[in-house]
């Protein structure tokens, strides 16, 4: 194993002639924006950060770093939250190369024929979503990250977003992976049959291994047929039972439901002072409940709500989209607050409501909290809740935090990985016996640990 952030001087000239002179970064000021993940709060240090071009490049790089004994970074488009996309900063931790995967940008034409489209990892969510629309397809994850996210680190992660009600996570709209191994070995399975029983299925357990098992190279992905237009409401309620509610009368209703969402006044009163617009309702609830569905667009879908609620309701494209930037725009709004702890997590719809109250008053005792907001998919118990105040490595927040959402039979990620940020708490939601079977997994394909090392598993 190598140490420190420089690599022997065979290395860099190998992974100089891999991926040419401009694309191996050594300098610190140009590997900086590599080395700190979107939140700011997780940083590392790295030998170098290396943009091969091609697979087969991918594989070279990896190769020569592994006969090197120097860890690997897979990197997509740096926007996850959870320290999962950078290098250990522990003094004395493995000299680590970054891959970049952003050069890596081929997409195939959509198959008309399967409803399916085969992409590179560096290709982001936003590329897709357009070439998908432009063949009279839709595909089916959203995230307000798309024009920065990448597809590979968004299968890497499992991605879930908006939509996730009607369609499912990542993982349900994956039908095939290619994947370069620890030791530099490429898997390639994309030929999207829907049916294929011919043992293990790799494409699944690389989703979601968060860059554990290998670097995700290219992808193929199910689409769907797009759906009626929409109406977007956001509607004011007074707590999450009413919220939860509402969106089990949205569900039961003859329209299908595209995405339910709810925002706490404290995100709705920011996202108005950072960005200069103004309240969406005049009551100012505790909570908002953003509903989109298919009903034509004519509004109709919405006649199970209540007249003596307070609404704002869209249907053209223009307006929808401005209901929407309360909801997408949380995560800017609270950056301006600087450092943010975020989570992420899945409660049960059942306790949600208990979960959601009882966290504010948790995070309250906390005499280093200065902001807390909460919101989130709410038809998936999926909450994201946004601290400010406390200092950028205090952890005492996070474990009792996380530590409460699985005493409701809650999850510590639903959606965003686990990162560096939660390896410590894994065991919180996950029984030794599942930890022990992962991390056999792990070892038998990187029994060096030079993939991602100290991600997903606390190190020891």
């Amino acid at each position: 194993m190598t140490t420190g952030t420089t690599i022997p001087n065979f290395l860099a000239s190998q992974l100089r002639r891999i991926c040419g002179d401009g694309h191996v970064l050594t300098d610190p000021d140009v590997r900086a924006p590599f080395e700190t993940d979107w939140t700011r709060r997780f940083h590392g240090r790295s030998a170098a950060v290396v943009r091969p071009g091609n697979a087969q490049a991918v594989s070279e790089v990896v190769a020569a770093c592994a006969g090197a004994g120097v860890a690997v970074v897979p990197q997509g488009g740096n926007t996850g939250l959870v320290g999962g996309s950078v290098p250990a900063l522990a003094s004395g931790a493995q000299a680590a190369v970054i891959v970049s995967t952003r050069r890596l940008t081929g997409i195939k034409p959509v198959d008309p024929l399967s409803g399916q489209i085969t992409v590179q990892a560096g290709v982001t969510l936003a590329t897709v979503q357009a070439s998908a629309k432009a063949a009279g397809w839709l595909y089916g994850v959203d995230l307000a990250a798309r024009d920065s996210a990448t597809i590979g680190g968004t299968v890497a992660t499992n991605a879930g977003g908006t939509n996730v009600i009607a369609y499912g996570m990542t993982r349900a709209n994956l039908t095939g992976i290619e994947a370069v191994l620890p030791d530099g070995t490429v898997i390639s399975h994309l030929q999207g049959l829907l049916k294929d029983n011919t043992g293990y299925d790799l494409t699944s357990l690389l989703c979601g291994s968060e860059g554990t098992l290998g670097i995700i190279t290219a992808v193929r992905l199910r689409l769907h047929r797009p759906h009626a237009p929409t109406t977007v409401a956001l509607i004011g309620v007074s707590n999450f039972g009413q919220a939860l509610e509402l969106m089990a009368a949205a569900r039961a209703g003859a329209a299908p439901v595209i995405a339910a969402e709810v925002i706490d006044a404290a995100g709705i009163e920011l996202v108005c002072a950072v960005t200069d617009v103004p309240q969406p309702l005049t009551t100012h609830p505790p909570l908002v409940v953003l509903l989109e569905l298919a009903d034509g667009g004519d509004g109709q879908g919405l006649a199970f709500i209540s007249d003596d609620l307070d609404m704002a309701v869209a249907t053209d494209v223009a307006t929808k989209q401005r209901l929407w930037a309360y909801r997408e725009r949380q995560s800017e709004a609270y950056a301006s607050l600087g450092v943010i702890h975020k989570f992420d997590l899945s409660i049960p719809l059942a306790n949600l409501a208990q979960c959601a109250d009882g966290l504010r008053q948790l995070v309250s005792t906390f005499s280093s909290v200065t902001h807390f907001g909460m919101f989130g998919h709410i038809a998936d118990g999926n909450m994201h809740i946004e601290i400010a105040g406390p200092a950028r490595d205090d952890r005492d927040v996070d474990h009792a935090v996380l530590a409460y959402a699985t005493s409701f039979g809650g999850s510590i990620s639903a959606e965003h990985g686990i990162g560096r940020a939660k390896a410590d708490e894994l065991h919180l939601c996950r029984s030794a016996a599942e930890i022990g079977a992962m991390r056999a997994i792990k070892d038998a394909w990187d029994p060096r640990g030079l993939m991602h090392p100290g991600v997903l598993f606390a190190q020891t």
